[in-house]
C-alpha cells in the first residue's frame, strides 16, 4: 500500500489556463496547503525535467573543481553577494557552521540596479556552459514563481496581477548547494534551523535530507517525490498574508549520500515595503523593507559580512534577529 505524502501536493498545470475558474481552483489548493503547513510539493506541466538534469550535471562539474579554482569566485570578492560559498562560510548561530558549499547567483543585471548590495552583475566562474545553464534554470524557475505569485494574489483576494510590478526587479536569489559525501557521518544538521527570508522558495534536490518542524514541535523528514519541486513560505509572505501562511522552520540533516539542491528564493523588489495585504483584518505585523531585511539577515549569517561589520565597514539598520518568524507574531507598530 502506497503511503500518503507527508506534505500536500499541488498540481499547478492549470495556472497556464485561459479560464479564471481553472486558475482559481489552483489558488484555492495553494491556499489550503500554505495555511496548513507552509510546505508543499509542486508539480505540473511547467516543470522542465531536462533542464533540471542539465543544472545538476553543471553543478557536479563545478563543485568537483579544486578548491583554489572555486575560491577565485569567492562571494566575499563580489559587490552584490554572488559567487562561491565555501564550507563553513555560513553560520546560523554561534558554533553551527553549515556543512555545505554553494554557488549563489542573483538576477544578472549588466550594471548596478538602483545601487544596492543585492542587485548587479553576477560573478561567474570561468567554466564553459556554467553561466548559460544556470541562467536558463534561473529564468525557468522565476517564470514558475511568477505564476505562483499570481495564484497567491487570487488566494488572498487581490487583483491577479497585484505582485507583477512588485517583483519586476527583485533580488531573488538562486543557490546551487552541494552537501559532500561523508561515510562516517553522524546525525547532525547540515544546515541550521531557520525560516527563509523571502516570499517563498522553490527547491529541487537530488537526495533526501530536508526536515521541517511539525505542529507538535518534532522534526519531520520530507522525502523526495519524482516530478515535483518542494515549495515553502518565507517571512515576507507570512507578513503579507497577515499570518495566514506561516514561515515554517526547517533544516537539512547531515546524510551519508552526496546531495545537490537548487533553491530559488522569490522576493519582492528591493525597495518595496512589505506589509499585510489582506483586506478587512487588523495588521498583526509591522511593515518591513524587503531589501534591507534580506541584506540584514544575510549579513548576520555570512562570515565575510560579519568581518565587515566587525571592522566597522558595514552597519546594519534595525536588523531583526535571525529566526524572527515561523509560528511567531510580530506586533504592528
Amino acid at each position: 500500500m502506497t503511503k500518503a505524502p507527508v506534505l500536500p501536493v499541488v498540481d499547478i498545470t492549470r495556472l497556464g489556463s485561459n479560464r479564471l475558474e481553472d486558475r482559481m481552483a489552483v489558488a484555492q489548493e495553494l491556499d489550503r496547503a500554505c495555511a496548513g503547513t507552509g510546505f508543499l510539493y509542486v508539480t505540473g506541466a511547467q516543470l522542465d525535467a531536462a533542464l533540471f538534469d542539465r543544472v545538476v550535471a553543471r553543478a557536479k562539474a563545478y563543485f568537483a573543481l579544486p578548491q583554489e579554482a572555486k575560491m577565485q569566485s569567492y562571494i566575499g570578492l563580489s559587490e552584490n553577494h554572488s559567487g562561491y560559498v565555501p564550507v563553513g562560510e555560513e553560520q546560523f548561530g554561534e558554533g553551527s557552521d553549515d556543512l555545505k558549499e554553494a554557488y549563489d547567483v542573483n538576477r544578472d543585471y549588466p550594471f548596478p540596479h538602483g545601487r544596492n548590495p543585492l542587485l548587479g552583475p553576477n560573478m561567474w566562474p570561468e567554466m564553459p556552459g556554467f553561466r548559460d545553464d544556470v541562467q536558463a534554470y534561473y529564468r525557468h524557475v522565476t517564470q514558475i514563481g511568477g505564476l505562483l505569485f499570481r495564484s497567491f494574489a487570487l488566494a488572498l483576494g487581490l487583483a491577479e496581477d497585484h505582485f507583477d510590478a512588485l517583483t519586476s526587479h527583485s533580488p531573488s536569489q538562486l543557490r546551487l548547494i552541494h552537501y559532500p559525501h561523508d561515510a562516517s557521518v553522524q546525525d547532525r544538521p547540515g544546515l541550521g534551523s531557520h525560516t527563509d527570508y523571502e516570499c517563498f522558495t522553490l527547491l529541487f534536490a537530488t537526495a533526501p535530507g530536508l526536515q521541517i518542524v511539525g505542529k507538535q514541535g518534532a522534526w519531520i523528514d520530507v522525502p523526495l517525490i519524482e516530478g515535483t519541486m518542494i515549495m515553502n513560505i518565507g517571512d515576507m509572505m507570512e507578513i503579507m498574508s497577515n499570518g495566514r501562511y506561516v514561515a515554517t522552520r526547517h533544516r537539512v540533516k547531515k546524510v551519508q549520500q552526496e546531495r545537490y539542491s537548487f533553491a530559488l528564493f522569490h522576493a519582492c523588489n528591493y525597495d518595496h515595503v512589505v506589509a499585510p495585504v489582506v483586506q478587512g483584518e487588523a495588521p498583526r505585523y509591522a511593515p518591513l523593507q524587503c531589501g534591507e531585511h534580506l541584506y540584514n539577515q544575510t549579513a548576520q549569517t555570512f562570515a565575510y559580512l560579519k568581518r565587515r561589520i566587525a571592522r566597522g565597514e558595514l552597519v546594519l539598520n534595525q536588523a531583526m534577529p535571525l529566526d524572527s518568524f515561523g509560528q511567531r507574531s510580530v506586533a504592528a507598530t
